[in-house]
């Protein structure tokens, strides 16, 4: 064996006190159950004491290929050794009491914004929130009429590799846990289809008297990107209950925003099966739209009321009181999950199918309590059939997944395959021949109308430039996808149809 994997262990260990994960009374017991981990029997100290400040992912890196060379992994894939190295940070990880009264002790004496930074600082620490991931992933920003929208080409989350997929065919079918939010993930060692969590840990919530636990997203898109769900395993729902909740939350934390993906396929997220919240310290391109057209809702005096100047359909609600707001957001749900307006293309229900729901994002403004409804409607007909509401087929080549809660507020979370494909995209962009170039490879030929497109914006398209152009174009491209979701179109007809909804609103009374 040799002695560098016990080079390896001290320098993890001084990491863990260095970091303030352990202290030195710990040290013995951490690698006790470091070298459990890894099946050593035996243990040589070094001859040199560690004190080099070497970067954990150089220390986790060396010890998962001393653990391939040494038959502790099954298969040295991107899969097995995030099972390998995760264990190993658990063992850094304190018990959720010990967490937890650390967090709310912090709360209490220093405030919640402070302690939502120590618990974020923590998660990167124990390699729960992968910085070495998400520090791939592109990031620009693209200024458009509404403002600069956030364009992020998601490199972080890996690909699943060809050995854990086969593998996974041949496992024991388990529903523990149930979906990847669950409460049970909690310090889960994992499986070949299922991430293990042993370094995670969650944080209780409660919001109107039901158990809730905040969490950061492991690929986190924006500082602080966390995670509220239900400590049930239900569904996501909007209803009433939801507004309350999400407006208590940013009473308990004021320098976060707290938003809900909708609750009906194609306009939600990708987990509807699990109750679930997104929020975070960041303020994102909607939430600096202002309001252009303002109107009263008689019903609810003390809520200021207005239309966002976004391309998807917003309506703005502000208020001292998080009951009115309350009252004044499950009106306008109510009002809009029966609305149909044909010249629109807005129907409420086909058969007994609810088609219209609300993506509600809430926040502090100073002493305001502000809570935005994104109307959102699911139906398809022959000519869009993943969605009259959803990104059309001209822009697929960038992105054809569903606008989400991040997407709705400005980020465009795109995939992955975009920055092969676009570095290949410029090389023939510069090229005389460029389409049949284009139509010849495979990688990009889906990209061939979308690059005509780009083409013909600029007359001077060259190797100087071609990126820059790129950036700008799929930010273009994003923020028409987003007025390709939007129920009502920022044209004349489109503004006319919004406001016809406003006046049932205003006119209508109270349900």
């Amino acid at each position: 064996m040799s002695v560098s994997i016990y080079h390896h262990i001290e320098h993890l260990l001084h990491y863990g006190v260095r970091q303030e994960l352990i202290t030195k009374w710990d040290i013995e017991v951490i690698r006790n159950k470091i070298l459990e981990v890894l099946e050593i029997e035996d243990y040589i100290y070094p001859d040199k004491v560690v004190e080099e400040d070497t970067p954990l992912r150089e220390i986790l890196e060396a010890i998962l290929d001393w653990a391939s060379k040494n038959n502790r992994l099954k298969e040295n894939t991107i899969t097995y050794r995030d099972l390998l190295d995760t264990k190993l940070m658990g063992c850094f990880v304190p018990l959720p009491s010990e967490l937890n009264r650390t967090f709310f002790e912090m709360v209490t004496s220093e405030g919640p914004e402070q302690a939502t930074n120590w618990f974020y600082k923590f998660s990167k620490k124990v390699d729960y929130i992968r910085t070495d991931r998400i520090a791939k992933n592109e990031e620009w920003l693209t200024k458009t009429e509404y403002g600069d929208m956030e364009i992020t080409i998601n490199l972080s989350k890996p690909e699943k590799d060809p050995v854990a997929i086969a593998a996974a065919k041949n496992l024991k079918q388990t529903g523990y846990p149930n979906c990847l939010l669950c409460k049970e993930n909690t310090g889960y060692a994992g499986r070949i289809n299922h991430p293990a969590r042993q370094n995670h840990r969650i944080i209780p919530v409660t919001l109107k008297d039901e158990q809730w636990f905040l969490q950061f997203s492991p690929y986190v898109y924006y500082k602080e990107h966390a995670i509220c769900f239900s400590e049930q395993h239900s569904p996501m729902t909007i209803s009433k209950k939801t507004f309350e909740q999400l407006l208590l939350f940013v009473q308990q934390y004021p320098h976060y925003f707290i938003g809900s993906n909708a609750d009906l396929p194609i306009v939600g997220g990708s987990i509807l099966s699990h109750e679930h919240f997104q929020g975070g310290y960041h303020e994102f391109p909607m939430a600096k739209a202002p309001i252009e057209w303002q109107f009263s809702l008689k019903q609810y005096p003390t809520v200021i009321a207005g239309l966002v100047q976004w391309p998807m359909s917003v309506i703005r609600l502000q208020g001292e009181e998080i009951e009115e707001l309350v009252e004044a957001s499950d009106y306008i749900l109510q009002k809009w999950k029966h609305y149909t307006d044909v010249k629109a293309d807005i129907v409420a229900y086909t058969n007994d199918k609810r088609h219209n729901t609300i993506t509600p994002i809430a926040r502090r403004r100073n002493d305001l309590f502000e809570i935005d409804l994104v109307l959102r409607n699911n139906r398809t007909n022959k000519e869009y059939p993943f969605g009259i509401f959803h990104p059309h087929e001209e822009v697929h080549s960038i992105k054809k997944e569903n606008i989400g809660l991040i997407e709705v507020m400005g980020l465009a979370v795109l995939p992955g395959r975009l920055k092969d494909e676009m570095n290949i995209l410029a090389e023939q962009l510069v090229q005389v021949d460029y389409e049949e170039r284009i139509t010849r490879d495979d990688s990009i030929s889906k990209h061939l109308n979308w690059a005509k497109t780009v083409k013909s914006k600029y007359a001077n398209i060259k190797e100087s430039n071609v990126h820059s152009i790129i950036q700008k174009e799929i930010g273009l491209t994003f923020e028409t996808i987003l007025h390709h979701a939007g129920v009502f179109k920022r044209n004349t007809e489109g503004k006319s149809a919004f406001l016809r909804f406003i006046d049932v609103l205003v006119h209508e009374k109270n349900a």
